[in-house]
């Protein structure tokens, strides 16, 4: 038996997974149990629990791999530096004594926070460096359900690499072609993110949401001034209009000046038209951009699988417009697409292209196992740990359960559902959710106001059957990690009148969309997750249960957290946002909570509780 640990830190999103003899056991980020959103430090907690996990002490472990190269990362920045020099002075003496520090001599900076994990664990030479680019296709390719596979990997920056285009076939991955800093549409839509007023590496899915309030008005100036595009999807961006290689900000001055407006401060300065319309035109950019390349590449390889990696892959709209062009036959995406899927594209990396293990492609799906890879929790530990919060509950036996919740739902009940394993990636899918009826026209803004604490203007994704997808959405494909945007069926559409077409905005929310509206967004799309009784067989059952009472097979699912608040991993965790939010009730495994029945002296002011995201 050979096992793999497998760590992504320090930049954002660490994360630990652990596979033995190639196969997928267990990965998840350390925010989920620091309780920091995007926790970029070393992943203590994550490590140890892939550990424990399989019961392995850290001496035991074959190989670490880590998921980047320091070295490659540092001589970018030094050359970085060096070609902008004198410009970004004060971001080279910020950073660089960080580097000279900690980072340059990481493998030290790896052994000495490893060793916390286990005295005895004293090889050095156990700890292997994979490229990030490499760690992301691997991460994609490998547990996809392909032989053989075009691999687009498209992020902010890794060492060099901003896009990256390989070709995985059997147990190897060939690298073809590369984009290098600070040429990036990671970058590019981060600093739209940045000029929008959102917080980048964790806002880039605000614009996207906000986008179909707008009209695409700057794509053609975008187009001509920021980016030269070629028609294979090669481009490079007009740097002097980017702060980022240098400086402090996303976009300068002469970038302000182009598009009329200074950047928005999220504390003083509402959301507008402008803003919808800058985010509409990135958004159309973006997928121009994607199209181009993955059209060219399909075309150049005549391969007909794809597969996506990279925090660009997390683009569900532009997913849903490859899927809609039938670029390709097969498009899989990797759940954990961001750096925190790095450290599990590097174990596998390392197992497959470093050891030269074969690799077995699974014939039902992919190798992921749904993403369910964290940690659970048994009847007596759900029980223990209810007791210890002084919280007060009734267990049930799974069908009753199942009947109950379903009628609640029914009743326009708000729920937090914690079951199984906690989901790796940024999508809540059926083990950490909130769940609610689909049917509500108020759900969306309720959910949004008094459940998440955040904009009102951000779409809910439904969970639906997989057998009925095509019913109710212009999708007839798998799409288990919520990573595809499709449209609402035409026949479940409520057309908008021409005095709703002249509403300003957010004004817009306000219109019912389709019969299904608390998952219907402005431009009557949905980001979809169809649910698999072979992956998640409880929430399968809950589905099934909603549809036998309503007709209606699918639920609102948006992530178990407030904004600002890592989805929670613990029953702790779950119960202090029950708690702290306008939830009704709380299912954890086969305990039933109901907020009317709690002690009103545990209720807490969670809306300040963490920091605006």
């Amino acid at each position: 038996m050979k096992s793999i640990l497998g760590i992504s830190a320090f930049y954002h999103d660490s994360a630990a997974a652990l596979i033995v003899d190639g196969k997928i056991i267990s990965a998840a980020q350390e925010e989920r149990f620091s309780r920091k959103k995007h926790d970029a430090s070393y992943p203590y907690n994550a490590v140890k629990f892939v550990l424990n996990d399989s019961n392995l002490k850290l001496s035991e472990v074959d190989y670490i791999v880590f998921f980047e190269k320091p070295f490659l990362k540092f001589e970018r920045l030094l050359e970085s530096y060096l070609a902008f020099a004198p410009k970004g002075f004060a971001s080279f003496s910020m950073s660089m004594p960080i580097w000279l520090r900690e980072k340059l001599f990481q493998k030290k900076f790896l052994f000495d926070k490893l060793k916390l994990h286990d005295k005895n664990f004293n090889d050095i030479t156990k700890i292997h460096f994979s490229e990030h680019h490499f760690s992301h296709a691997a991460s994609a390719f490998y547990p996809s359900p392909f032989q053989e596979a075009v691999i687009l990997t498209l992020d902010g920056v890794g060492e060099w690499a901003t896009t990256t285009l390989a070709i995985g076939k059997a147990n190897k991955i060939n690298m073809l072609k590369e984009i290098h800093f600070p040429h990036s549409i990671g970058l590019l839509y981060s600093a739209f993110t940045y000029y929008t007023g959102f917080k980048v590496n964790s806002g880039e899915y605000k614009v996207m949401g906000l986008a179909p309030y707008g009209k695409p008005k700057y794509k053609d100036l975008i187009i001509k001034e920021l980016i030269d595009l070629k028609e294979d999807g090669s481009f490079k961006l007009n740097m002097k209009y980017f702060n980022y290689v240098t400086g402090l900000t996303m976009t300068n001055e002469k970038f302000s000046k182009l598009f009329g407006k200074k950047p928005r401060n999220p504390n003083k300065d509402l959301l507008t038209q402008f803003h919808m319309d800058i985010a509409a035109s990135i958004q159309e950019v973006t997928e121009e951009i994607v199209l181009k390349l993955v059209t060219s590449i399909s075309k150049e390889t005549k391969i007909k699988n794809l597969c996506m990696a990279g925090g660009v892959a997390l683009n569900c709209v532009a997913n849903g417009k490859i899927l809609k062009k039938n670029i390709f036959e097969n498009i899989w995406f990797q759940p954990a697409a961001g750096d925190a899927g790095g450290s599990l594209g590097g174990a596998l990396a390392f197992w497959h292209q470093e050891l030269g293990n074969e690799r077995k492609v699974n014939k039902n799906g992919d190798d992921m196992r749904g993403s369910y890879l964290g940690p659970s929790f048994n009847d007596n530990e759900i029980e223990n740990s209810l007791k210890n919060l002084g919280a007060k509950y009734e267990k049930e036996n799974e069908d009753n359960l199942i009947d109950t919740i379903a009628n609640e739902l029914k009743k326009e009940k708000t729920i937090g559902w914690f079951q199984g394993r906690m989901e790796f990636g940024p999508r809540a899918l059926g083990a950490r959710s909130i769940i609610a009826d689909p049917r509500s026209d108020k759900m969306q803004k309720q959910l949004n106001l008094k459940v998440k604490f955040r904009e009102s203007f951000r779409p809910f994704a439904p969970s639906v059957l997989r057998e009925d997808v095509n019913e109710w959405f212009d999708l007839n494909s798998d799409s288990p990690y919520m990573l595809l945007v499709a449209d609402v069926k035409k026949n479940i559409q409520i057309p908008m009148n021409e005095k709703d077409q002249k509403l300003f905005g957010i004004e817009k929310l306000n219109i019912k969309r389709s019969s299904i509206p608390a998952v219907t967004h402005v431009d009557y799309s949905a980001r979809i997750q169809t649910v698999h009784k072979e992956t998640n067989l409880k929430y399968y059952k809950l589905l099934k249960k909603f549809k036998e009472i309503t007709g209606f097979p699918l639920l609102v699912n948006t992530s178990f957290n407030v904004r600002g608040e890592p989805i929670v991993c613990t029953i702790e965790d779950a119960f202090k946002c029950f708690m702290g939010t306008n939830l009704d009730i709380l299912v954890c495994g086969n305990y039933l909570l109901y907020k009317d029945k709690q002690n009103p002296n545990l209720l807490k002011d969670y809306k300040n509780k963490f920091e605006k995201d």
